[in-house]
């Protein structure tokens, strides 16, 4: 099963933004995810399309199953 923690922002003109992370440490401490997206906010690094991130949102971990068939 596959995991990946999706880190959800907003940008500075409103409209939604995401960093995804593999293979994220558990369990989950959300106090460092959200001192983290903090700092992810206040250092500017990451610009969009749609903007500078403005704001943390939320975050989510998402599971995943892949099955691979070898089709011969």
């Amino acid at each position: 099963m596959a995991r990946t923690l999706e880190l959800q922002f907003v940008t500075e003109f409103g409209k939604p933004a995401r960093i995804t992370l593999d293979n994220p440490k558990e369990p989950i401490d959300e106090a460092a995810v959200l001192q983290s997206m903090g700092v992810i906010v206040a250092s500017g690094i990451f610009n969009t399309a749609n903007g500078n991130l403005a704001s943390a949102k939320g975050a989510r971990v998402i599971e995943r199953n892949v099955t691979d068939y070898e089709l011969s």
